[in-house]
Protein backbone atom coordinates (compact mmCIF):
# COMPACT_ATOMS: atom_id res chain seq x y z
CA UNK A 1 0.00 0.00 0.00
CA UNK A 2 1.23 3.56 -1.05
CA UNK A 3 2.13 5.81 1.34
CA UNK A 4 -0.82 9.18 1.17
CA UNK A 5 0.84 12.00 -0.31
CA UNK A 6 0.33 14.60 1.85
CA UNK A 7 -1.42 17.38 0.05
CA UNK A 8 -0.52 21.43 -0.62
CA UNK A 9 -0.05 23.41 2.47
CA UNK A 10 -3.13 25.46 3.45
CA UNK A 11 -2.18 28.91 1.78
CA UNK A 12 -1.92 31.72 4.82
CA UNK A 13 -5.06 34.09 5.39
CA UNK A 14 -4.74 37.20 3.53
CA UNK A 15 -2.72 39.56 5.71
CA UNK A 16 -5.97 42.00 5.73
CA UNK A 17 -8.21 39.36 7.95
CA UNK A 18 -6.79 40.51 10.87
CA UNK A 19 -5.39 43.14 10.97
CA UNK A 20 -4.95 46.16 12.41
CA UNK A 21 -5.38 49.61 10.74
CA UNK A 22 -4.69 53.06 11.61
CA UNK A 23 -6.66 55.51 10.18
CA UNK A 24 -4.85 59.01 9.37
CA UNK A 25 -6.96 62.22 8.79
CA UNK A 26 -3.79 63.73 7.11
CA UNK A 27 -4.57 67.44 7.81
CA UNK A 28 -5.07 66.86 11.58
CA UNK A 29 -2.07 64.38 11.65
CA UNK A 30 1.16 65.66 11.70
CA UNK A 31 2.27 69.39 9.85
CA UNK A 32 5.97 69.53 8.53
CA UNK A 33 5.74 73.20 7.16
CA UNK A 34 4.08 75.24 9.48
CA UNK A 35 1.25 76.37 7.61
CA UNK A 36 -1.09 74.38 10.10
CA UNK A 37 -2.62 71.95 7.89
CA UNK A 38 -1.04 68.27 8.40
CA UNK A 39 0.70 66.90 5.31
CA UNK A 40 2.79 63.79 4.07
CA UNK A 41 6.23 64.53 5.28
CA UNK A 42 4.51 65.19 8.23
CA UNK A 43 2.79 61.73 8.42
CA UNK A 44 6.51 60.38 7.32
CA UNK A 45 7.96 61.84 10.19
CA UNK A 46 5.73 59.96 12.81
CA UNK A 47 6.20 56.30 11.01
CA UNK A 48 8.18 55.89 14.17
CA UNK A 49 5.37 56.65 16.33
CA UNK A 50 3.20 54.47 14.41
CA UNK A 51 5.39 51.60 14.57
CA UNK A 52 5.95 51.78 17.92
CA UNK A 53 2.06 51.57 18.15
CA UNK A 54 1.82 48.29 16.49
CA UNK A 55 -0.16 48.49 13.82
CA UNK A 56 -0.14 46.65 10.38
CA UNK A 57 -0.95 49.14 7.83
CA UNK A 58 -2.40 53.18 7.48
CA UNK A 59 -5.56 54.23 6.02
CA UNK A 60 -5.26 57.70 4.72
CA UNK A 61 -8.22 60.07 3.66
CA UNK A 62 -7.81 61.51 0.75
CA UNK A 63 -4.96 63.92 -0.28
CA UNK A 64 -5.62 64.00 -4.21
CA UNK A 65 -5.80 67.09 -5.56
CA UNK A 66 -8.07 69.33 -4.50
CA UNK A 67 -9.83 72.95 -3.63
CA UNK A 68 -11.10 71.43 -0.33
CA UNK A 69 -14.67 72.00 -0.83
CA UNK A 70 -15.36 68.72 1.66
CA UNK A 71 -11.32 68.05 3.54
CA UNK A 72 -10.35 66.35 -0.02
CA UNK A 73 -13.61 64.27 -0.72
CA UNK A 74 -14.58 66.61 -3.61
CA UNK A 75 -11.21 65.35 -6.31
CA UNK A 76 -10.34 67.24 -9.34
CA UNK A 77 -7.79 65.23 -10.06
CA UNK A 78 -7.40 61.42 -8.82
CA UNK A 79 -3.89 60.79 -10.10
CA UNK A 80 -1.86 63.48 -8.42
CA UNK A 81 -1.10 64.42 -4.73
CA UNK A 82 -2.34 67.78 -3.97
CA UNK A 83 0.52 70.18 -3.00
CA UNK A 84 -1.45 71.22 0.44
CA UNK A 85 -0.03 67.53 1.41
CA UNK A 86 3.22 67.56 -0.36
CA UNK A 87 2.75 66.36 -3.72
CA UNK A 88 3.07 62.86 -6.06
CA UNK A 89 6.86 61.73 -4.94
CA UNK A 90 6.45 62.96 -0.68
CA UNK A 91 3.39 60.01 -1.68
CA UNK A 92 6.16 57.24 -3.39
CA UNK A 93 8.29 58.75 -0.36
CA UNK A 94 5.81 57.75 2.47
CA UNK A 95 4.61 54.43 0.80
CA UNK A 96 8.81 53.29 0.65
CA UNK A 97 9.26 54.59 4.10
CA UNK A 98 6.09 53.03 5.14
CA UNK A 99 6.86 49.37 3.71
CA UNK A 100 10.79 49.37 5.35
CA UNK A 101 8.45 49.62 8.96
CA UNK A 102 6.49 47.09 7.34
CA UNK A 103 3.91 48.94 7.42
CA UNK A 104 1.00 48.71 5.11
CA UNK A 105 -0.84 51.94 3.22
CA UNK A 106 -3.88 51.87 1.89
CA UNK A 107 -5.72 55.40 0.66
CA UNK A 108 -8.84 56.82 0.17
CA UNK A 109 -10.93 56.56 -2.95
CA UNK A 110 -13.76 58.59 -3.96
CA UNK A 111 -15.99 56.56 -6.76
CA UNK A 112 -19.56 58.61 -6.24
CA UNK A 113 -18.66 61.85 -6.97
CA UNK A 114 -15.77 64.31 -8.44
CA UNK A 115 -14.84 67.90 -7.48
CA UNK A 116 -16.98 70.81 -9.84
CA UNK A 117 -13.54 71.61 -10.58
CA UNK A 118 -12.44 68.43 -11.61
CA UNK A 119 -11.82 68.92 -15.81
CA UNK A 120 -14.54 66.38 -16.49
CA UNK A 121 -17.09 68.80 -14.75
CA UNK A 122 -15.92 71.97 -16.23
CA UNK A 123 -16.01 70.66 -19.56
CA UNK A 124 -19.91 69.36 -19.27
CA UNK A 125 -20.30 73.05 -18.46
CA UNK A 126 -19.08 74.19 -21.28
CA UNK A 127 -20.29 71.42 -23.48
CA UNK A 128 -24.31 72.11 -23.19
CA UNK A 129 -27.56 69.93 -22.28
CA UNK A 130 -27.60 66.79 -23.96
CA UNK A 131 -23.53 66.34 -24.42
CA UNK A 132 -21.43 63.22 -23.82
CA UNK A 133 -19.74 65.90 -21.38
CA UNK A 134 -22.48 65.77 -19.34
CA UNK A 135 -23.79 62.72 -19.59
CA UNK A 136 -20.75 61.67 -16.87
CA UNK A 137 -22.87 63.35 -14.88
CA UNK A 138 -26.41 63.61 -13.60
CA UNK A 139 -27.77 66.63 -15.59
CA UNK A 140 -31.17 66.85 -16.01
CA UNK A 141 -33.77 69.56 -16.58
CA UNK A 142 -35.88 70.91 -14.15
CA UNK A 143 -39.20 70.71 -13.33
CA UNK A 144 -42.02 73.10 -13.89
CA UNK A 145 -43.09 75.38 -16.77
CA UNK A 146 -39.59 76.82 -16.46
CA UNK A 147 -37.43 74.46 -15.13
CA UNK A 148 -37.11 76.34 -11.40
CA UNK A 149 -37.58 73.85 -9.24
CA UNK A 150 -34.96 70.49 -8.77
CA UNK A 151 -35.40 67.36 -10.72
CA UNK A 152 -36.79 65.19 -7.67
CA UNK A 153 -37.45 66.14 -4.02
CA UNK A 154 -33.93 64.52 -2.89
CA UNK A 155 -32.14 66.15 0.02
CA UNK A 156 -28.52 66.45 0.17
CA UNK A 157 -26.32 64.82 3.08
CA UNK A 158 -24.88 68.08 3.82
CA UNK A 159 -28.17 69.87 4.19
CA UNK A 160 -30.66 71.80 1.29
CA UNK A 161 -31.56 70.07 -1.94
CA UNK A 162 -29.17 67.92 -3.86
CA UNK A 163 -29.69 69.53 -6.87
CA UNK A 164 -28.17 72.60 -7.88
CA UNK A 165 -29.16 74.71 -10.93
CA UNK A 166 -26.11 76.29 -13.22
CA UNK A 167 -25.87 79.31 -15.84
CA UNK A 168 -25.83 77.95 -19.21
CA UNK A 169 -23.18 79.57 -21.49
CA UNK A 170 -25.43 81.60 -22.76
CA UNK A 171 -26.83 83.31 -19.73
CA UNK A 172 -30.09 81.86 -19.59
CA UNK A 173 -30.81 79.46 -16.27
CA UNK A 174 -30.17 75.70 -17.30
CA UNK A 175 -30.18 72.07 -16.00
CA UNK A 176 -29.50 71.11 -12.32
CA UNK A 177 -27.29 68.71 -11.49
CA UNK A 178 -27.26 65.90 -9.14
CA UNK A 179 -24.71 66.24 -5.92
CA UNK A 180 -25.54 63.90 -2.81
CA UNK A 181 -22.75 65.75 -0.81
CA UNK A 182 -22.21 69.15 -1.53
CA UNK A 183 -22.52 71.27 -4.14
CA UNK A 184 -19.06 71.04 -5.06
CA UNK A 185 -19.24 67.34 -5.38
CA UNK A 186 -21.28 66.70 -8.49
CA UNK A 187 -22.38 62.71 -8.49
CA UNK A 188 -20.81 60.67 -11.24
CA UNK A 189 -23.12 58.40 -13.73
CA UNK A 190 -21.47 55.39 -13.58
CA UNK A 191 -23.65 54.04 -16.34
CA UNK A 192 -21.47 56.26 -18.59
CA UNK A 193 -18.76 53.45 -20.08
CA UNK A 194 -15.97 56.75 -19.14
CA UNK A 195 -16.62 56.51 -15.60
CA UNK A 196 -15.76 52.93 -14.92
CA UNK A 197 -12.90 52.68 -17.59
CA UNK A 198 -11.42 56.02 -15.82
CA UNK A 199 -11.57 54.90 -12.10
CA UNK A 200 -10.09 51.39 -13.08
CA UNK A 201 -7.37 53.74 -14.56
CA UNK A 202 -6.56 55.43 -11.34
CA UNK A 203 -6.61 52.25 -9.20
CA UNK A 204 -4.18 50.95 -11.51
CA UNK A 205 -2.19 53.87 -11.06
CA UNK A 206 -1.86 53.73 -7.09
CA UNK A 207 -1.51 49.89 -7.31
CA UNK A 208 1.13 50.25 -9.34
CA UNK A 209 3.12 52.59 -7.14
CA UNK A 210 2.82 50.83 -4.03
CA UNK A 211 -0.05 51.21 -2.56
CA UNK A 212 -1.48 48.23 -1.01
CA UNK A 213 -5.50 48.92 -1.17
CA UNK A 214 -8.39 51.38 -0.46
CA UNK A 215 -10.67 52.11 1.54
CA UNK A 216 -13.54 53.16 -0.91
CA UNK A 217 -15.96 56.10 0.03
CA UNK A 218 -19.56 55.76 -0.18
CA UNK A 219 -19.12 52.10 -1.46
CA UNK A 220 -22.86 51.55 -1.61
CA UNK A 221 -23.58 54.71 -4.01
CA UNK A 222 -22.32 55.09 -7.47
CA UNK A 223 -25.81 53.21 -8.99
CA UNK A 224 -28.64 55.61 -9.28
CA UNK A 225 -32.28 53.85 -9.35
CA UNK A 226 -33.83 54.24 -13.21
CA UNK A 227 -35.78 57.57 -13.32
CA UNK A 228 -34.48 59.12 -10.51
CA UNK A 229 -37.87 58.59 -8.64
CA UNK A 230 -38.46 61.15 -5.67
CA UNK A 231 -37.89 59.32 -2.08
CA UNK A 232 -41.66 58.79 -0.80
CA UNK A 233 -41.39 60.58 2.38
CA UNK A 234 -37.73 62.54 2.75
CA UNK A 235 -36.31 61.15 5.50
CA UNK A 236 -35.73 64.48 7.30
CA UNK A 237 -36.15 68.07 6.51
CA UNK A 238 -34.17 69.28 3.35
CA UNK A 239 -32.12 71.69 5.93
CA UNK A 240 -30.80 68.85 8.04
CA UNK A 241 -27.91 66.34 7.89
CA UNK A 242 -27.45 62.98 8.66
CA UNK A 243 -23.79 61.29 7.69
CA UNK A 244 -24.82 58.50 10.30
CA UNK A 245 -28.43 58.07 10.43
CA UNK A 246 -29.57 55.97 7.26
CA UNK A 247 -32.39 54.13 6.05
CA UNK A 248 -31.94 51.03 3.66
CA UNK A 249 -34.85 52.22 1.10
CA UNK A 250 -33.10 55.20 0.70
CA UNK A 251 -33.37 55.46 -3.49
CA UNK A 252 -30.04 57.44 -3.27
CA UNK A 253 -28.23 54.21 -1.96
CA UNK A 254 -27.68 50.22 -2.19
CA UNK A 255 -29.14 50.22 -5.64
CA UNK A 256 -28.69 46.50 -7.04
CA UNK A 257 -26.58 47.77 -10.05
CA UNK A 258 -23.99 48.96 -7.34
CA UNK A 259 -22.92 45.39 -7.36
CA UNK A 260 -22.44 44.83 -10.61
CA UNK A 261 -19.44 47.90 -10.18
CA UNK A 262 -17.97 46.33 -7.50
CA UNK A 263 -17.27 42.95 -9.39
CA UNK A 264 -16.15 45.08 -12.48
CA UNK A 265 -13.41 47.07 -9.84
CA UNK A 266 -12.87 43.28 -7.90
CA UNK A 267 -11.05 42.11 -11.60
CA UNK A 268 -8.73 45.17 -10.77
CA UNK A 269 -8.26 44.60 -7.38
CA UNK A 270 -7.39 40.84 -8.36
CA UNK A 271 -4.55 41.81 -10.15
CA UNK A 272 -2.51 42.58 -7.29
CA UNK A 273 -3.46 39.70 -5.16
CA UNK A 274 -1.86 41.11 -1.86
CA UNK A 275 -3.74 44.24 -1.75
CA UNK A 276 -7.21 44.71 -0.15
CA UNK A 277 -10.55 46.74 -1.13
CA UNK A 278 -12.52 48.22 1.92
CA UNK A 279 -16.22 49.54 1.17
CA UNK A 280 -18.13 52.24 3.21
CA UNK A 281 -21.29 50.78 3.33
CA UNK A 282 -24.22 51.78 5.59
CA UNK A 283 -26.52 49.11 4.80
CA UNK A 284 -28.48 47.71 7.94
CA UNK A 285 -29.75 44.18 6.32
CA UNK A 286 -27.17 41.80 7.02
CA UNK A 287 -27.95 40.13 3.83
CA UNK A 288 -27.79 43.14 1.86
CA UNK A 289 -24.73 44.10 3.76
CA UNK A 290 -23.08 40.50 2.55
CA UNK A 291 -23.89 40.49 -0.61
CA UNK A 292 -20.74 43.76 -0.86
CA UNK A 293 -18.31 41.51 0.15
CA UNK A 294 -18.93 38.28 -1.64
CA UNK A 295 -15.89 36.12 -3.30
CA UNK A 296 -16.12 38.81 -6.06
CA UNK A 297 -16.73 42.11 -4.42
CA UNK A 298 -15.43 44.29 -1.82
CA UNK A 299 -12.84 42.29 0.30
CA UNK A 300 -13.72 44.14 3.75
CA UNK A 301 -16.46 46.56 4.33
CA UNK A 302 -16.84 48.65 7.60
CA UNK A 303 -19.55 47.81 9.64
CA UNK A 304 -20.53 50.49 11.60
CA UNK A 305 -22.46 48.59 14.38
CA UNK A 306 -20.30 48.95 17.30
CA UNK A 307 -19.29 52.74 16.80
CA UNK A 308 -23.36 53.57 17.05
CA UNK A 309 -23.58 51.21 20.35
CA UNK A 310 -24.21 52.76 23.41
CA UNK A 311 -22.09 51.44 26.61
CA UNK A 312 -24.61 48.64 27.65
CA UNK A 313 -23.64 44.88 27.53
CA UNK A 314 -26.75 43.31 25.90
CA UNK A 315 -26.70 46.21 22.99
CA UNK A 316 -22.97 44.90 22.27
CA UNK A 317 -23.28 41.59 22.44
CA UNK A 318 -26.14 42.52 19.75
CA UNK A 319 -23.99 44.68 17.61
CA UNK A 320 -21.15 41.79 17.38
CA UNK A 321 -23.93 38.60 16.84
CA UNK A 322 -24.54 40.79 14.16
CA UNK A 323 -21.33 41.79 12.89
CA UNK A 324 -20.53 38.33 12.50
CA UNK A 325 -23.84 36.97 11.08
CA UNK A 326 -23.40 39.44 8.17
CA UNK A 327 -20.19 38.25 6.98
CA UNK A 328 -20.55 34.84 7.84
CA UNK A 329 -22.99 33.40 5.04
CA UNK A 330 -20.26 34.77 2.33
CA UNK A 331 -17.46 33.66 4.15
CA UNK A 332 -15.89 37.03 4.14
CA UNK A 333 -14.01 38.89 7.73
CA UNK A 334 -16.07 41.03 10.06
CA UNK A 335 -14.45 44.56 10.38
CA UNK A 336 -14.78 46.99 13.71
CA UNK A 337 -14.33 50.39 14.33
CA UNK A 338 -15.40 52.36 17.15
CA UNK A 339 -14.95 56.37 15.60
CA UNK A 340 -13.93 57.63 12.57
CA UNK A 341 -13.51 61.17 11.25
CA UNK A 342 -16.97 61.04 10.49
CA UNK A 343 -18.88 60.26 13.84
CA UNK A 344 -18.32 61.23 17.58
CA UNK A 345 -15.03 59.85 19.18
CA UNK A 346 -15.76 57.40 21.46
CA UNK A 347 -14.83 58.87 24.83
CA UNK A 348 -17.38 61.52 24.41
CA UNK A 349 -19.63 59.42 23.32
CA UNK A 350 -19.20 56.83 26.11
CA UNK A 351 -20.21 59.73 28.53
CA UNK A 352 -16.80 62.10 28.60
CA UNK A 353 -14.76 62.62 31.64
CA UNK A 354 -13.26 59.58 33.81
CA UNK A 355 -16.28 57.59 32.98
CA UNK A 356 -16.07 57.82 29.33
CA UNK A 357 -11.78 57.55 29.44
CA UNK A 358 -12.70 54.15 31.28
CA UNK A 359 -15.08 52.84 28.89
CA UNK A 360 -13.06 53.83 25.87
CA UNK A 361 -10.54 51.80 27.51
CA UNK A 362 -12.72 48.70 27.84
CA UNK A 363 -13.90 48.58 24.56
CA UNK A 364 -10.84 48.82 22.70
CA UNK A 365 -9.54 45.74 24.48
CA UNK A 366 -13.20 43.95 23.75
CA UNK A 367 -12.68 45.19 19.70
CA UNK A 368 -9.25 44.13 19.80
CA UNK A 369 -10.22 41.01 20.99
CA UNK A 370 -12.71 40.23 18.26
CA UNK A 371 -12.13 38.24 15.12
CA UNK A 372 -11.75 40.28 11.74
CA UNK A 373 -9.94 42.97 11.14
CA UNK A 374 -9.83 46.45 13.44
CA UNK A 375 -9.63 50.01 12.43
CA UNK A 376 -8.35 52.47 15.09
CA UNK A 377 -8.87 56.36 13.98
CA UNK A 378 -6.01 58.66 14.69
CA UNK A 379 -6.35 60.15 18.36
CA UNK A 380 -8.40 57.51 19.60
CA UNK A 381 -5.05 55.97 21.48
CA UNK A 382 -4.61 59.22 22.91
CA UNK A 383 -8.07 58.98 24.66
CA UNK A 384 -8.83 62.15 22.88
CA UNK A 385 -12.88 63.28 23.04
CA UNK A 386 -14.45 65.26 20.78
CA UNK A 387 -14.15 69.15 21.36
CA UNK A 388 -17.60 70.62 20.84
CA UNK A 389 -17.16 74.18 21.92
CA UNK A 390 -15.13 74.71 18.79
CA UNK A 391 -15.68 78.77 18.04
CA UNK A 392 -18.43 79.59 15.25
CA UNK A 393 -15.76 81.24 13.26
CA UNK A 394 -13.04 77.99 13.10
CA UNK A 395 -15.90 75.95 11.45
CA UNK A 396 -14.82 74.10 8.37
CA UNK A 397 -17.23 71.54 8.15
CA UNK A 398 -20.17 72.21 5.15
CA UNK A 399 -22.05 71.02 7.40
CA UNK A 400 -22.10 73.85 8.73
CA UNK A 401 -23.27 76.50 5.79
CA UNK A 402 -25.38 74.46 3.97
CA UNK A 403 -27.38 73.75 7.61
CA UNK A 404 -28.07 77.80 8.00
CA UNK A 405 -25.44 77.04 10.78
CA UNK A 406 -27.66 74.82 12.89
CA UNK A 407 -25.56 71.73 12.52
CA UNK A 408 -21.94 72.19 13.62
CA UNK A 409 -20.79 69.27 12.06
CA UNK A 410 -18.02 66.91 11.97
CA UNK A 411 -15.09 69.25 12.91
CA UNK A 412 -15.34 68.26 16.57
CA UNK A 413 -13.67 65.13 15.88
CA UNK A 414 -11.34 66.41 13.86
CA UNK A 415 -9.14 68.72 16.04
CA UNK A 416 -5.30 67.98 15.80
CA UNK A 417 -3.35 65.64 17.25
CA UNK A 418 -1.17 67.00 20.20
CA UNK A 419 2.28 65.15 19.76
CA UNK A 420 4.45 67.39 22.70
CA UNK A 421 5.04 70.47 24.71
CA UNK A 422 2.99 72.02 27.47
CA UNK A 423 0.70 74.77 24.86
CA UNK A 424 -1.02 74.86 21.84
CA UNK A 425 -0.40 73.45 19.62
CA UNK A 426 1.56 70.76 21.02
CA UNK A 427 3.91 70.33 18.27
CA UNK A 428 1.65 69.58 15.56
CA UNK A 429 2.51 72.72 13.59
CA UNK A 430 4.77 75.64 13.91
CA UNK A 431 2.42 77.79 12.41
CA UNK A 432 -1.73 77.88 13.67
CA UNK A 433 -3.71 74.89 13.64
CA UNK A 434 -6.55 74.90 11.01
CA UNK A 435 -8.72 74.37 13.90
CA UNK A 436 -7.70 75.07 17.41
CA UNK A 437 -6.43 72.93 20.11
CA UNK A 438 -7.96 73.28 23.57
CA UNK A 439 -4.75 73.71 26.44
CA UNK A 440 -6.12 70.96 28.37
CA UNK A 441 -5.16 68.53 26.03
CA UNK A 442 -1.24 69.24 27.38
CA UNK A 443 -1.71 66.12 29.72
CA UNK A 444 -2.72 64.05 26.50
CA UNK A 445 0.18 64.35 24.81
CA UNK A 446 2.33 61.64 22.88
CA UNK A 447 5.17 62.62 24.63
CA UNK A 448 3.19 62.51 28.00
CA UNK A 449 1.35 59.01 27.96
CA UNK A 450 4.80 57.54 26.43
CA UNK A 451 6.22 58.32 29.90
CA UNK A 452 3.21 56.57 31.71
CA UNK A 453 2.37 52.77 31.96
CA UNK A 454 -1.03 53.54 32.82
CA UNK A 455 -2.32 56.04 29.93
CA UNK A 456 -4.43 55.27 27.07
CA UNK A 457 -1.61 54.79 24.77
CA UNK A 458 0.69 52.76 26.51
CA UNK A 459 -3.10 50.48 26.87
CA UNK A 460 -2.91 50.25 23.06
CA UNK A 461 0.65 49.69 22.27
CA UNK A 462 0.27 46.56 24.98
CA UNK A 463 -3.57 44.85 23.84
CA UNK A 464 -1.89 45.41 20.18
CA UNK A 465 1.23 43.44 20.73
CA UNK A 466 -0.48 40.69 22.64
CA UNK A 467 -2.90 40.36 19.64
CA UNK A 468 -0.15 39.95 17.39
CA UNK A 469 2.11 37.35 19.31
CA UNK A 470 -0.26 35.63 21.09
CA UNK A 471 -2.40 32.00 19.90
CA UNK A 472 -5.12 32.89 21.71
CA UNK A 473 -6.56 35.43 19.45
CA UNK A 474 -6.65 32.80 16.70
CA UNK A 475 -9.06 31.12 15.43
CA UNK A 476 -12.58 33.08 13.00
CA UNK A 477 -14.97 32.32 15.59
CA UNK A 478 -15.78 32.82 19.44
CA UNK A 479 -18.80 31.80 21.96
CA UNK A 480 -20.30 33.50 24.54
CA UNK A 481 -19.35 33.14 28.35
CA UNK A 482 -21.82 33.27 31.12
CA UNK A 483 -21.22 36.31 33.02
CA UNK A 484 -23.23 37.83 36.21
CA UNK A 485 -25.86 41.04 34.64
CA UNK A 486 -24.73 43.86 33.67
CA UNK A 487 -21.83 42.39 32.45
CA UNK A 488 -20.22 39.96 29.33
CA UNK A 489 -17.52 37.72 28.08
CA UNK A 490 -16.92 35.69 25.19
CA UNK A 491 -14.05 33.26 24.36
CA UNK A 492 -12.09 33.26 21.02
CA UNK A 493 -11.31 29.92 19.71
CA UNK A 494 -7.88 30.20 20.01
CA UNK A 495 -8.71 29.64 23.52
CA UNK A 496 -8.51 33.56 24.83
CA UNK A 497 -11.21 35.08 27.29
CA UNK A 498 -12.25 38.64 27.20
CA UNK A 499 -14.83 39.95 29.83
CA UNK A 500 -16.52 43.11 30.50
CA UNK A 501 -17.49 44.78 33.15
CA UNK A 502 -20.18 47.39 32.06
CA UNK A 503 -22.15 47.36 35.78
CA UNK A 504 -21.31 50.23 38.31
CA UNK A 505 -19.21 47.92 40.77
CA UNK A 506 -16.45 45.50 41.11
CA UNK A 507 -17.05 41.84 39.83
CA UNK A 508 -15.02 38.97 40.51
CA UNK A 509 -13.16 37.97 37.41
CA UNK A 510 -13.25 33.86 36.51
CA UNK A 511 -10.26 31.77 36.97
CA UNK A 512 -7.34 32.20 35.13
CA UNK A 513 -4.15 33.90 33.98
CA UNK A 514 -5.25 37.41 33.45
CA UNK A 515 -3.13 39.15 30.03
CA UNK A 516 -4.46 42.31 30.52
CA UNK A 517 -7.04 45.11 31.82
CA UNK A 518 -7.83 48.59 30.52
CA UNK A 519 -7.82 48.96 35.01
CA UNK A 520 -5.69 47.70 37.48
CA UNK A 521 -7.47 44.51 39.63
CA UNK A 522 -8.11 46.12 43.19
CA UNK A 523 -8.79 43.20 45.91
CA UNK A 524 -9.10 40.45 43.23
CA UNK A 525 -11.96 42.48 41.39
CA UNK A 526 -12.03 44.24 37.89
CA UNK A 527 -13.42 47.35 38.43
CA UNK A 528 -16.99 48.82 37.09
CA UNK A 529 -16.49 49.88 33.34
CA UNK A 530 -13.13 48.08 32.53
CA UNK A 531 -12.22 44.64 30.90
CA UNK A 532 -9.96 42.00 31.49
CA UNK A 533 -8.45 39.41 28.77
CA UNK A 534 -7.66 35.77 30.80
CA UNK A 535 -5.94 32.59 29.77
CA UNK A 536 -7.95 29.24 31.47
Amino acid sequence: MQPAVPGPAPLPAPWWRSAVFYQVYPRSFADSDGDGIGDLPGLREKLGYLELLGVDALWICPVMRSPMADGGYDVADPRDIDPLFGGLRTMDELIDEAHHRHIRVTMDLVPNHTSDQHAWFVAALAAGPGSPERDRYYFRDGRGADGSAPPNNWPSIFGGPAWTRITEADGRPGQWYLHIFAPEQPDLNWENPDVPADFEQTMRFWLRRGIDGFRIDVAHGMAKPAGLPDMEVPQRPVDDTHLVVHDDNDPRFNNPAVHEIHRRLRTVMDEFPIAVSIGEVWVDDNTRFGDYVRPDELHLAFNFRLAETPFHPGRIRDAVDNSLRAVAAVGASPTWTLSNHDIEREVTRYGGGDIGQARARAMIMLELALPGAVFIYNGAELGLPNIDDLPEAALQDPTWERSGHTERGRDGCRVPLPWEGEQPPFGFTTGRPWLPMPAWWATATVEKQLERLDSMLSLYRMAIELRSVRPEFGGPGLEWYGSPPGCLAFRRDGGLLCVLNATDAPITLPAGEVLLTSTPITAGKLPANSAAWLIQ
